[in-house]
């Protein structure tokens, strides 16, 4: 019996110790691993309200009538929405198809671009191309203003038309007369090749 009760005590002193030493010394480095982990989540979670403040999509499409009965289509492949910007649609490879009288087809397309679902309003920016099949503009931006009717074409804009071609600083385009407003921001000439 005494031989039990031996074996009985060094057990009980062996888990002593061992909860001695776990208590002392893993324990702190247990708790240190997990307020580690928990400052990574925090982090996280501190990224997270720039997360809140936009609406991100991809693959979207809107659809509207202009001019009571022209059509036209915005489409991306990536978009967001800001909340404190809620009509604003920021758009990624941005294109935009207008159906114009006539049959006739413009498609415009740009690497950035802007949205307004309220106005109908689209801004591009960053390698604009815009064309009905004959003519063909090229440019750094492009503000399609359904407001006023208007196409405001600016930075290093090249047009293409069969007749012709041309390059100035800033374009006032009417895509459904084919008229437009040639200007430079300082006093250079306009530079413009015209065919018979």
């Amino acid at each position: 019996m005494k031989k039990t009760h031996q074996k009985t005590q060094i057990i009980l002193i062996s888990v002593g110790i061992f909860l001695i030493l776990a208590t002392y010394f893993f324990y702190p480095y247990m708790k240190k691993t997990q307020l580690a982990k928990n400052k990574s989540i925090q982090e996280d979670v501190v990224k997270l309200p720039d997360a809140d403040q936009e609406t991100t999509f991809e693959n979207i499409q809107y659809q509207g009538i202009y001019d009571l009965d022209k059509t036209f289509t915005v489409n991306s492949e990536k978009a967001h929405i800001l909340k404190d910007e809620p009509d604003i649609v920021h758009m990624t490879n941005m294109h935009v198809i207008l159906y114009l009288s006539k049959g006739r087809v413009v498609n415009i397309i740009s690497t950035k671009g802007r949205y307004n679902k309220v106005t109908y309003d689209c801004f591009f920016e960053n390698d604009v191309k815009a064309t009905d099949g004959e003519t063909k503009i090229f440019a750094e931006n492009l503000d399609l203003l359904a407001t006023e009717n208007l196409v405001n074409i600016y930075n290093n804009v090249t047009i293409n038309y069969p007749t012709g071609s041309l390059q100035a600083d800033k374009i006032d385009y009417d895509f459904e007369t084919k008229y437009f407003k040639v200007s430079m921001f300082n006093d250079e000439a306009v530079k413009m090749k015209v065919f018979k």
